[in-house]
């Protein structure tokens, strides 16, 4: 099968790797040309496991080329994928501006194809999206049913991205076309999931339900966590037995005591369904206190940082979650402004934010919020540690353990991530939750 991709971030990038991995012709289409560049050379725009090499096999197998000609990628695929950001505006509406350029783009290139074309939209977008793109579609091809529709939402995650697409819980197909259905089913024919067939409305529902689940689950446990530890518990260890069951309980994820939620997609997309919340008067409490709460975390954590007394601090883990460059919505980028906003010195530390090519939303987001931060980078980090009063660790891995372990003597450590299991004595050692 011949695919085109709009839209060349994350979404994008992953799907135009794994898809090519699958034996199937890839065109990547983006309007910075320098995406475009670095995919048809086999390079990943984004840092995430394996995409790398993946994007390099599909280039080398000539399975996988990018351009900025919509119309020459339309006429030379069965099928186009739209993966573009829907980022906030003011009230917290997702802005669509990127997916309706696209409709015309594939509108107006499919008028010149001979044979019918197919269109699954991965954005994530408000129910009825799906229906506006087809009657922007029949008004520019002349309504005479040669483009048929889907709604596929993605389930990715940053840092577990390849391991996510390959072992998704499902795959939802929303769409009303048998055409669209079929090609769906065959796009993801070596993908081990149930098909999910449904409207596109529920199928786009499902997407901001997802998001809007995992915020509350990291929301839930943070303030199990502050609870506990005003009890002199550790919320950790309380956490871990709650999600032992799995019978009434259903996942493990997210459900563990930590520092606040962020990235490109559970704010996001929270605020989006606030929004529509607020505009068809539809009373949420529960979902309007989400981002009160989350917000709480990173005060908390700046507010500890104070109570510590510490001056010169050292920062391990900057974007939003390890194994990731994405610095969008992440706490630490907060919590950093927040500390030098305070007189505090600050170092950091993130081995892929420090090795990453920065560009996009991803780029203009910490340019807005920390526009010297690339002053603050360090390459490793025994440089980040030099001089520091306290380390402020908020991604938990094998490496910030090991360092933490080997951290001079006296110096404080505030551990919003869990890096450790349980608090240990032989460290100056803090929580906020444990």
């Amino acid at each position: 099968m011949k695919i085109s991709i709009f839209g060349l971030g994350y979404v994008g990038a992953v799907t135009a790797a794994c898809l090519a991995r699958d034996g199937h012709e890839v065109i990547g289409v983006d309007v910075n040309p320098e995406k475009v560049d670095l995919i048809a050379k086999g390079e990943s725009p984004i840092v995430e496991p394996y995409l790398s090499q993946l994007l390099l096999d599909g280039v080398a197998a000539k399975l996988i080329r990018a351009t900025t000609d919509a119309e020459a990628a339309v006429l030379g695929s069965d099928v186009s994928l739209i993966s573009v950001g829907t980022p906030p505006i003011e009230r917290g509406e997702p802005d669509l501006t990127y997916v309706w350029n696209v409709c015309k783009q594939i509108g107006k290139a499919s008028i010149h194809k001979t044979e019918s074309h197919v269109v699954v939209l991965r954005s994530t977008v408000p129910p009825g999206t799906l229906e506006k793109c087809q009657n922007l579609l029949n008004s520019l091809t002349g309504d005479n049913n040669s483009i048929h529709l889907a709604f596929n939402p993605e389930f990715l995650r940053e840092g577990s991205a390849i391991k996510d697409y390959d072992q998704p819980p499902y795959t939802i197909i929303g769409t009303e076309s048998p055409v669209a259905e079929a090609v769906v089913r065959q796009m993801y024919a070596t993908v081990d999931a149930p098909f999910t067939v449904v409207k596109p409305s529920v199928a786009e529902m499902v997407k901001y339900v997802a998001n809007c689940w995992h915020a509350a689950k990291v929301g839930f446990a943070n303030e199990i966590g502050r609870v506990s530890k005003a009890f002199g518990v550790d919320g950790r260890e309380v956490m871990n037995i709650i999600v032992q069951d799995t019978k009434l309980n259903i996942s493990p994820v997210y459900m563990r005591p930590g520092f606040a939620y962020g990235g490109s997609c559970l704010p996001k997309d929270l605020s989006a369904l606030l929004y529509y919340a607020r505009n068809m008067d539809v009373p949420v409490p529960l979902l309007n206190a989400l981002p009160t709460t989350n917000t709480l975390q990173v005060d908390l954590a700046a507010q500890q940082v104070l109570r510590l007394g510490a001056r010169q601090i050292a920062v391990l883990g900057l974007a939003f979650k390890p194994g990731t460059d994405d610095l969008r919505e992440s706490p630490a980028v907060l919590l950093v402004k927040r500390l030098i906003g305070e007189g505090c010195q600050v170092k950091i530390y993130d081995p892929a934010v420090y090795e990453a090519r920065l560009m996009g939303t991803n780029l203009a987001y910490i340019q807005s919020n920390l526009p010297h931060f690339e002053a603050l980078l360090v390459p490793n980090s025994q440089k980040a540690l030099e001089g520091a009063d306290l380390a402020v660790v908020t991604h938990t891995t094998p490496e910030f353990r090991q360092v933490l372990l080997e951290a001079p003597k006296g110096m404080q450590i505030l551990d919003l991530a869990g890096v450790f299991n349980q608090t240990t004595k032989e460290l100056d050692y803090h929580g906020i939750a444990w």
